[in-house]
């Protein structure tokens, strides 16, 4: 827990994504140095770049593995992929086929090696022995087979494999401590540094947490007793990540957080000060940061930890808060009267950055767009540490020699720092600095583990490392003249405009010119999270019972939009558009109060609130723009000369729409955006446990500028629907929910003897995942508890039969039930809750049936426990058979079936048995099942390697066919027709007495 000083200190606060040009102007103050210093750092980069690329090492390092396979190539991408999935494999006949998938991506058959590095030419020895064995345009299945008669299948996997542990046995420096403690020791009589990072992904069970956590004090204990009598900074080390040491490392679970890591973190600590080592906490992603230094400052605070000097941890230059971290800890070190070591990287996660502001409509990013900022801001940042010196010890992570010379001129000749390399990389200019700085001291940082666990921070390293612009990349290339490679990071960006990257548009404008994103909210960010919960609190919510209207009322309602239809068709599509996207601008401008409203009323958890008022927002301007371009003007068709002829869109007449209470804004919006962008009047009719949502809605909808006589609302339960689905005088219905109801409708639409009017109905579904041997563990089981458990299980796309390859179950199972075991279910309105209840009594009652009825027939994985109320906890039973699930679940219930490779194609089976097609899921690293998958089975959404819910406005379309749905996709480009009347006018320009324009023309 945290104690009373570490409550004392300030928190970290700082701009979580600041303008990149405000940035650029402030770096660019102090980026330009004297001419002599100038010239002293291009004559020792060029020695170390010359060092660099003079080196011929016989046994070959990652810069080698790079220049061989560029990840520019697609024998380099498909290594990449090998390397990360290969080793984790246990069944020979998914490594066949994994194997044969991506050596079919590359030329490894002429593929000539440039290096004459030992473990290039056995790599590519390897690699290409294994690809002459599966020749080109042969199937899996028909290889393997074939392979199997010649002998050739052992060969493959033997060559396959040993490639991929060359690699492994030589950017691993060992598979344990000890065998890394033996690797370490010294040579010549000198004993490099090294600080030793223990591989593996982030825990995501209790389990997970308490095994590294004993994994690190272990090595701490191992390390100390070999680390000699040295003293710091001359003493080895160890790295320790944060998310690895806790399953719930996330910022909406602070109190937790500090309520079980800080101790954990501490009494790490406590036996590295024992043995005097340096105990560096890495970096983690932007939204964990104010998280990761509340956790440091607590655990620092502890008077425990006074009087030593080896307490430290990692700061990235690519985030743009790196130089107020820096202030932040300095601050720390001096309020505790502490000395502290701080490692400087520039950063491993940047593509993952970027994904996650688009992904969440954020302002900016809160890294650098382009590699140069990046470049800039280490340079200042080590400016900054070195004149921190001696209360900071810096370490800077570095193999850009650039970067390197200008540190050492920064660093004059006071020493109280170092340099450090990743092991495997840099050695050639490490060594020459050796040569030329005696007095420079540089670390090693040392991954260990199996080489299961290596192969996964490999790939982040040749992503990181391996991209064309990447200087490791560049410095190996003498096609590069040394002179490129000397340019200032400054020279780049010398105009604040020219900081961001032009192609990497703001998250806000991803979707422009045609729209914008809609705006999210950081929940790392404290002062935003802060701000939003406040805004939340202090919104007044009328939450008393509506009354249904009678049959009356509805038929009134129809009436009145009846009358309402041919003033608003006329109404040109611009206005309509224009309304719409002022809807979106409302929306925006009252997110607390919809979100206040979606959670008292509907059960939403913080999460799910948001996301459901950016959905609505998303629907108001996709449709908005959709309609601009397909009602704007009538589309010119072809004909003969002296006709024109154009096809044009018109609203149908009245539409029903009939939302559910499962989204009771974003599908209620949508619904009845679509149908009057199209130029329908609309009758909207919510669930009847949402409906003070819907009225809320409609009357935004009426203030942006929506005709009151166009837009009517009726309340009430499914009687209601059926007296407005069975009115003559309606043009079409909308509807979403279940598919018995569905049913309903298409036959009550069917009876009438008017004309005959369109269903759109999106149902349900059993929706399946599929995860074979090559998928990793550690994302399937992130990727499943969130689609089958967050909302509850209450989404139209959520997960319900997970189907995992047999030799792979057991450990993907129980780290599934892990990750689900530490959910916590309660008050949506309480930021910590992950599942909330499910949306009323009846709906607890058919789930609890289901659960008794599994208990009987079924294994049961786990159960959790729920709070009093209409809480339904997160179950997750084994079935014998798919088979055994004949309907949707519409809840927190997961249900798994095991599959044995070879019997891949019973699993399509059951799935298309079914006949719901709404969503799937595939986890794999194989190209061709993934292909074979898709090609096979008809659903509506198919997600690859990631979750399965969510679909984003305008960027995954959303709807299913069969048992799921008629579509077309809400949300996709298609949609709007269906709302509409097609009208083909065609005018003889020739009638008047010939054809002018042609007469006119000239030869």
């Amino acid at each position: 827990m945290p104690n009373a000083l570490s409550l004392s200190l300030p928190r970290f606060s700082a701009p979580y994504a600041p303008d990149d040009a405000e940035i650029a102007a402030a770096l660019q103050l102090t980026a330009h140095l004297s001419p002599p210093q100038d010239a002293r750092i291009d004559r020792t980069a060029t020695r170390l770049i010359e060092a660099i690329r003079t080196r011929d090492d016989r046994l070959g390092g990652v810069e080698d593995m790079l220049r061989e396979f560029a990840l520019s190539t697609k024998e380099g991408l498909a290594l990449m992929v090998l390397a990360e999935a290969l080793l984790r494999v246990p069944d020979a006949r998914t490594a066949d086929q994994f194997i044969e998938d991506k050596l079919g991506e590359g030329d490894f058959i002429h593929h000539e090696t440039k290096s004459s590095a030992f473990l290039v030419n056995a790599s590519a020895w390897a690699l290409g022995l294994s690809a002459r064995v599966i020749q080109p345009g042969e199937t899996p299945d028909g290889t393997i087979g074939r392979l199997v008669k010649r002998l050739g299948a052992p060969a493959v996997r033997a060559a396959t494999r040993q490639a991929m542990r060359l690699m492994g046995n030589h950017f691993v420096l060992g598979e344990t401590i000890e065998q890394a403690l033996e690797r370490a020791g010294p040579r010549s009589g000198h004993q490099p540094r090294y600080s030793f990072d223990m591989l593996g992904e982030g825990a995501r069970t209790a389990s997970d947490a308490t095994r590294y956590f004993d994994a690190y004090a272990s090595a701490i204990e191992t390390i100390g007793k070999a680390a000699g009598e040295r003293p710091l900074p001359d003493r080895p080390g160890i790295s320790v990540k944060l998310s690895a040491l806790h399953p719930r490392f996330e910022a909406i679970s602070r109190d937790r957080v500090m309520r079980e890591l800080v101790p954990d973190l501490l009494d790490l600590a406590k036996r590295a000060k024992a043995h005097d080592l340096n105990f560096t906490v890495d970096a983690e992603e932007a939204d964990r940061l104010e998280l990761s230094l509340d956790v440091i400052a607590a655990t620092l605070a502890d008077s425990a930890l006074a009087g030593w000097d080896g307490f430290g941890l990692a700061i990235q230059a690519y985030q743009k808060r790196a130089g107020d971290v820096i202030d932040y800890i300095d601050g720390l070190a001096r309020a505790l009267d502490r000395k502290l070591m701080v490692r400087l990287v520039k950063g491993a996660y940047w593509d993952t950055e970027i994904k996650r502001a688009q992904e969440r409509g954020l302002d900016g990013y809160p890294v650098f767009t382009r590699k140069a900022m990046t470049d800039l801001n280490y340079v200042a940042c080590a400016r900054k540490l070195l004149a921190l010196r001696p209360r900071i010890f810096p370490q800077f992570a570095t193999h850009n020699a650039l970067t390197v010379a200008t540190v050492l001129e920064l660093a004059g000749h006071d020493g109280g720092y170092e340099f450090q390399r990743l092991h495997g990389m840099g050695e050639a200019l490490y060594e020459r600095l050796a040569q030329d700085h005696p007095g420079i001291a540089y670390r090693t940082y040392a991954p260990v583990g199996s080489h299961r666990d290596l192969l996964a921070y490999l790939v982040r390293r040749l992503l990181e490392n391996g991209a064309n612009s990447s200087f490791v990349a560049q410095a190996s290339d003498y096609r590069v003249p040394v002179a490129t490679l000397l340019q200032r990071p400054a020279d780049f960006v010398a105009k604040p405009q020219q900081a961001s990257h032009p192609r990497i548009p703001l998250p806000r404008d991803l979707f422009a010119p045609e729209r914008r994103n809609s705006k999210g909210v950081e929940f790392g960010e404290r002062a935003a999270l802060d701000r939003l919960l406040a805004d939340i609190a202090a919104e007044t919510t009328d939450l008393r019972p509506v009354s249904d209207d009678t049959p009356e009322q509805a038929n009134a309602a129809i009436a009145a939009a009846r009358a309402g239809f041919a003033s608003w068709s006329r109404t040109p599509a611009a206005t309509r558009a224009a309304a719409l996207e002022q809807a979106a601008y409302l929306l925006e401008q009252r997110a607390a109060h919809f979100m206040a409203l979606l959670q008292r009323e509907g059960g939403k958890t913080l999460d799910d609130a948001l996301s459901e008022v950016r959905e609505a927002a998303d629907f108001c301007r996709y449709y908005a723009a959709q309609g601009r371009k397909l009602f704007g003007t009538d589309e010119a068709m072809p004909g003969p000369t002296g006709e024109s002829n154009g096809l044009a869109l018109r609203g149908r007449g009245v539409f029903v729409a009939i939302s559910p209470w499962n989204f009771p804004l974003a599908i209620f919006l949508g619904q009845v955006t679509a149908a009057l962008m199209a130029g329908n009047a609309v009758v909207a009719k919510p669930a009847e446990q949402t409906p003070r949502i819907a009225i809320e809605a409609v009357q935004l909808l009426h203030e942006a500028g929506v005709a009151q006589s166009a837009l009517h609302l009726v309340t009430g339960d499914g009687r209601i629907g059926a007296v407005l689905t069975a009115h003559p005088d309606i043009a079409g219905v909308v509807f979403t929910g279940s598919t018995e109801v569905a049913r309903a409708i298409n036959r009550t639409l069917a009876a009438k003897d008017g004309p005959i009017v369109p269903l759109i109905a999106e149902t349900g579904g059993i929706n399946a995942m599929i995860a074979d041997a090559t998928a990793l563990p550690e994302q399937v089981a992130d990727d499943v508890v969130t689609s089958a458990f967050r909302s509850a299980g209450q989404r139209c796309s959520a997960l319900r039969l997970l189907f995992v390859q047999e030799e792979v179950a057991d450990r993907m199972i129980e780290m599934i039930a892990g990750a689900a075991r530490e959910l916590r279910i309660g008050d949506p309105g309480d930021i910590a809750t992950h599942v909330g209840p499910v949306i009323d009594a009846e709906a607890k009652e058919r789930l609890d049936a289901h659960i008794a009825r599994m208990a009987k027939e079924a294994r049961l994985h786990f159960a959790g426990k729920a709070p009093e109320g209409t809480f339904v906890a997160p179950h997750i039973f084994e079935l014998a058979d798919a088979g055994q699930l004949t309907e949707e679940v519409f809840g927190p219930i997961l249900h798994v079936v095991r599959y044995r490779a070879e019997h891949l194609d019973r699993v399509l089976q059951a799935i298309e048995q079914s006949r719901f097609g709404l969503t799937l899921g595939i986890h794999s690293r194989i190209d061709d099942t993934i292909e074979a998958v898709i090609a096979r089975l008809s659903v509506g959404n198919i997600y690859v390697n990631r979750n399965m819910i969510g679909a984003v406005v305008g960027v995954q379309p959303f709807g299913g066919n069969g048992l799921s749905g008629t579509g077309p996709k809400a949300g996709g480009p298609h949609y709007l027709a269906r709302f509409a009347t097609e009208q083909t006018v065609t005018i003889n320009t020739a009638a008047a007495g010939g054809n002018a324009a042609l007469l006119a023309g000239e030869e």
